[in-house]
């Protein structure tokens, strides 16, 4: 009987070594998967705050496009000459290098 209870103690020492593991499987997995998307999301979030009227840009759904008026939440954008359509803001990204766009 006391031998079981001492085998017991001692397996539940090597609980401690597996919780380290889980702890070191979050650590990494913070650092290779959720502090990249964060800082991906704020370069977005930049890019986006500082796009203007004449920048080329593109929306999520693959359309080509140059600014015309930009809102809070929409931005105006014109597709081909006369043709202009309304777009949410969170789905349009600059088109390629940022230099190009100030050359309008």
């Amino acid at each position: 009987m006391l031998n079981s209870i001492l085998l017991q103690a001692a397996a539940d020492g090597g609980g401690m070594g597996g919780m380290l593991m889980i702890v070191a499987m979050i650590v990494i997995f913070y650092f290779f998967m959720i502090r990249p998307q964060n800082k991906k999301q704020k370069e977005i979030k930049k890019a986006r705050e500082a796009m203007q009227n004449g920048d080329k840009v593109i929306t999520a759904g693959g359309i080509h496009g140059k600014i015309k008026e930009i809102t809070d939440t929409v931005v105006i954008m014109e597709v081909a000459p006369g043709v202009t359509i309304k777009v949410d803001k969170t789905s349009v990204y600059p088109a390629g290098d940022p230099a190009a766009n100030n050359k309008k």
